[in-house]
């Protein structure tokens, strides 16, 4: 398929179902938190406005764990499909850390899930938000563990290698390895971004179409107060995590930067733009500011970065690509800030609902949390390449031996089933966020039960059909 051999098939297949499977965890994340805030804001202040929007919001999370679970379990079996190396070699740690994650995150969630979903006014107010408080939590359980396990990969440690496998040796250093803290919060604190941003965009959606009521306000408030604190502080912690990368995968970085060789005596520059090609060893029309490359990764004027020929040629990740992947992500981390730093200044003007140019940006910076969630994995995977586990398993070596014509139909299956099915998930979760928060729902009504207008028992019921549109009218 397209001249590529079976190795390079099954890299894309995997880069394919994960990338597909990462936007629904990034949405559970931070939904399934917002959601826990605004019914603990609602229990404590009876202000209808939180409980309208947490009916609101719950369906579209319902929709969006129920893609999430189902791609996150084909994504599973690969690892045994077409990377049995990698199963066989390192399976007795990412087994078991992909093992506590079901029965920590899984069963906390599958647990409480139908409670959060279906108990308002079945169960008390108490023992509800305790369930929505456990989802949640089983939301940032799966982040831990997920996180463990691929840091792992990246900074090994923790175990011995007995006939050609690895055996764990001490879990804690397993678990906890160099990368693991900076990566979980990294992740974590990007998926609240990312579902800040989407549920900002779809507010400056209603006003921008003079659907202006006090939940369509609040949600769009609380969105913007949280880009301006946390955009800040993951930029912070992109920093630290850049420090940690540098010390234990320097080859990455040197592909992020471009930088192929250093001069006696002088400072790292930053490229800001440019086309790395990994046959001439250069950045081809770089654009470099001097010293600052050594500032940013070093946090001094005078240390240099390891250069690129300073490694061996199959030890080097493709600098083409995560050079630009890196820069797409700090650029958006950069917007997004800026558009923090705007809306506080909106907000002391009075304007942050009615200025048709800031809801349009915001509109527009909707899906850019993703992107950059998108854009910061395959910056660490494709830079951790020619490994999988890093400097102790080469990818060459994990992959299994499939032929060319096998992956390729494997792949375009993957490509038309998952475009269609999910395909048609994104489509219906676009349509339960136009239909906006409904005032007033959950007051009288018994939601779940059925026969229920506003309340479906089932979250695919939400959005309004066709005739109950023309009804209205």
């Amino acid at each position: 398929m397209f001249g590529l051999d079976a190795f390079h098939l099954a890299r894309i297949q995997f880069a394919f179902t994960v990338s597909f499977h990462i936007i629904f965890p990034a949405i559970t994340i931070g939904l399934a938190s917002f959601l826990a805030v605004l019914e603990g804001m609602w229990l404590k202040t009876r202000n209808e406005t939180y409980r309208d929007l947490y009916h609101f919001w719950s369906k579209a999370f319902a929709v969006n764990f129920g893609m999430g679970v189902v791609s996150g379990l084909v994504m599973a079996y690969q690892f045994g499909t077409n990377w049995s190396g990698f199963s066989q070699f390192a399976g007795s740690i990412t087994g078991p850390l992909l093992t506590y994650e079901v029965l920590t995150a899984f069963f906390l969630e599958a647990g409480f899930l139908g409670v959060m979903l279906f108990g308002w006014n079945r169960v008390g107010p108490g023992l509800h938000f305790f369930a929505t408080c456990m989802v949640a939590l089983g939301t940032i359980f799966s982040t831990f563990w997920i996180l463990a396990s691929n840091s792992w990969m990246h900074t090994p440690q923790g175990y011995i290698i007995q006939n050609g496998i690895v055996v764990p040796e001490d879990w804690l250093k397993i678990i906890f390895n160099p990368s693991f803290p900076y990566r979980l919060f990294h992740m974590s604190v990007g998926a609240f971004l990312a579902s800040a941003f989407f549920v900002g965009a779809s507010g400056a959606w209603h006003l921008l179409r003079g659907n202006d009521n006090p939940a369509i306000r609040k949600m769009f408030s609380m969105a913007l107060w949280m880009a301006l604190i946390v955009a800040p502080i993951q930029a912070m912690i992109g920093d630290a995590h850049g420090l940690n990368t540098l010390e234990h995968q320097p080859a990455k970085i040197a592909a992020i930067e471009g930088h192929w060789e250093n001069k006696p005596g002088e400072a790292t520059p930053l490229i800001l733009f440019g086309v790395p090609d990994m046959e001439q060893e250069r950045t081809k029309y770089a654009l470099e500011i001097p010293y600052l490359g050594s500032l940013i990764l070093t946090h001094s004027l005078d240390k240099q970065i390891p250069a690129l020929k300073s490694f061996p040629k199959e030890d080097r990740p493709n600098s083409t690509i995560i050079f630009w992947s890196f820069r797409v992500m700090v650029a958006l981390g950069l917007l997004m800030i800026t558009l923090g730093v705007v809306s506080l200044w909106l907000r002391f003007k009075g304007r942050l609902y009615h200025s048709r140019p800031f809801l349009w940006f915001t509109l527009l910076m909707g899906p850019s949390g993703l992107i950059a969630i998108l854009a910061g994995w395959f910056t660490t995977e494709i830079g951790r390449q020619p490994w999988v586990v890093y400097g102790v398993q080469r990818t060459i070596d994990a992959v299994s031996a499939h032929g060319d014509m096998h992956m390729s139909i494997s792949l375009l299956a993957f490509i038309l089933v998952y475009s269609s099915v999910f395909g048609v998930g994104y489509l219906y979760m676009m349509r339960l966020i136009k239909e906006g928060p409904v005032t007033g729902e959950g007051k009288e009504v018994d939601h779940g039960g059925p026969g229920q207008h506003h309340t479906p028992a089932r979250p695919l019921s939400a959005a309004k059909t066709h005739s109950e549109k023309s009804g209205e009218h």
